[in-house]
């Protein structure tokens, strides 16, 4: 049996509503439709588990509506739960206007999923043979910013995955710099590793360097897998793209998945750029492919 997905990140409510522009100040608009879908870690969760992947949410999910909602659609996709749900508080939502040009608009309103206390972390055990992920938008919740300093530098070999995701900028340095000295595999796009590579001291870019394997993602170019000193150009695959919300957590979780099923880091890259490739021809942010669909694209690399 092959280890787990540890997913320790945040899952949420999105509100998704398409508008034809933003309103202004104090303004109103009509929405054209309107969708509430899990987010957040669930994507990355759903993605892994579509390919085949055992996975444990080790976050918190809250006590109402939305927390239901969320442990709903966990349990449609065989995801396990860590913890019971938080007393006296739901689970986060997240309002997402998307206008006719496609930009999205966010506004994200905390719960429980920003609440992952230490005590609950400690009783989630990984083992040697799974893989923990952990996403940059814990680290901007103190809760569970300190909970995870604390566990992960006593895991016991667990390989551990790090998506900074799109808020990095306003990750503390000092925070960065601890998260880091614990990661096996840093997983960012192209805008994320700029922000990175220009914007930290000196000595957070070595330890950067120093990091086991970098994947920088670069929408359909594919991916650079840079892994013992050596960069390697992973390519894309030419798709027609209808909606790319999602396909960066897709493209983490099957990499986690194809890493727990044993491929090398590389292999693990080809079959993540297919999933995340076959993700954004269908509209909505959770829309990973499964096994056999993600291999009969990954397969079309090796044979053209």
């Amino acid at each position: 049996m092959i280890g787990r997905l540890v997913h320790t990140g945040q899952v949420v409510v999105d509100l998704v509503m398409a508008v034809p522009a933003l309103p202004p100040a104090g303004g109103d608009v009509l929405a054209t439709s309107t969708n509430l879908l899990p987010g957040g870690g669930f994507n990355v969760m759903s993605a892994a588990a579509r390919s085949g992947a055992r996975v444990l949410y080790a976050g918190s999910h809250g006590t109402g509506g939305f927390g239901d909602t969320v442990r709903a659609a966990l349990a449609a996709e065989g995801v396990e739960l860590a913890h019971a749900p938080t007393p006296e508080m739901d689970t986060g939502v997240v309002v997402a206007l998307v206008d006719a040009s496609g930009e999205r608009t966010f506004a994200t309103g905390p719960g429980a999923e920003g609440r992952l206390r230490a005590d609950r972390l400690e009783h989630v055990r990984p083992a040697p043979d799974d893989v923990v992920y952990v996403t940059g938008y814990s680290l901007l919740h103190e809760c569970n910013r300190i909970a995870l300093l604390s566990w992960l530098p006593r895991l016991p070999g667990s390989m551990v995955l790090f998506d900074p995701g799109p808020l990095v900028g306003q990750i503390d340095p000092e925070t960065l710099r601890a998260i880091l000295s614990t990661v096996d595999i840093l997983s960012c796009n192209a805008r994320e590793a700029k922000e990175l590579a220009s914007t930290k001291p000196a000595e957070l870019a070595k330890l950067l360097s120093a990091t086991a394997s970098v994947v920088v993602r670069d929408g359909a170019a594919g991916c650079l897998v840079h892994q013992e000193g050596h960069t390697t150009e992973v390519p894309g695959f030419a798709v027609d793209v209808v909606d790319t919300n999602g396909a960066g957590d897709t493209h983490c979780g099957v990499l986690a998945a194809e890493l727990l099923h044993g491929a090398t880091l590389l292999d693990a890259a080809v079959r993540a750029n297919a999933a995340a490739a076959l993700s954004v021809t269908r509209p909505g942010p959770a829309t990973a492919p499964g096994r056999a669909e993600i291999t009969a694209l990954a397969d079309t690399l090796t044979t053209t």
